[in-house]
């Protein structure tokens, strides 16, 4: 987990967050551009995405996940348990993340969701991305999304919620796939 300082600003947390990670700070390219290992992937930065992403890098700031795979396999599991309101591509993104998390780090991934499934998020109590958020402290904005105190243990409903999201984040990543396989049928 990265640590951001408590005192600390999120304007100044986010500062450090995108020099540390090598981004722009722009929330205008046209693409986003990452890698699996030397594979390179895109997909469109749409309007949705920019839109979610602005308060999912705050989020990373208030909980610490790296952005490396597993800090956002974490990250999307815990968007995922605390909920992503009306964000769409939030949820899209997530549940694929959630799929690849519970392949790479299942352990941290569950974590992640139990932490998400007692706290707060962005999403909901921002509901939007607006300026004043970066004039508050990294510390009152954990304390608002109830991410100060000590972890909690896992609940069984909370175990449960965790297979369904599982099974829902596998279906996503499973259907183009067979989808493919239906139309490729159907071909021939």
């Amino acid at each position: 987990m990265t640590t951001y300082d408590d005192a600390q600003s999120m304007g100044e947390a986010r500062q450090r967050y995108f020099t540390d990670n090598g981004f722009d700070g722009s929330y205008d390219e046209r693409w986003v551009k990452l890698k699996a290992g030397p594979i390179p992937l895109a997909f469109p930065n749409a309007a949705g995405r920019v839109r979610a992403v602005k308060l999912h890098d705050l989020h990373h700031i208030a909980t610490g996940y790296q952005t490396t795979w597993t800090g956002e396999a974490e990250i999307s599991a815990w968007e995922i348990a605390s909920g992503c309101a009306h964000f769409g591509w939030a949820w899209y993104l997530n549940l694929s993340g959630l799929a690849i998390g519970v392949a790479i780090a299942p352990a941290a991934v569950f974590r992640a969701f139990v932490r998400g499934r007692h706290s707060r998020n962005l999403y909901h109590t921002e509901g939007e991305f607006r300026e004043p958020i970066l004039r508050r402290s990294v510390g009152a904005v954990r304390r608002r999304l109830g991410l100060a105190g000590p972890p909690v243990t896992a609940t069984a409903a909370d175990r449960i919620s965790f297979a369904l999201w599982t099974l829902a984040s596998a279906l996503l990543a499973v259907a183009p796939w067979v989808l493919l396989a239906f139309l490729i049928g159907r071909l021939l």
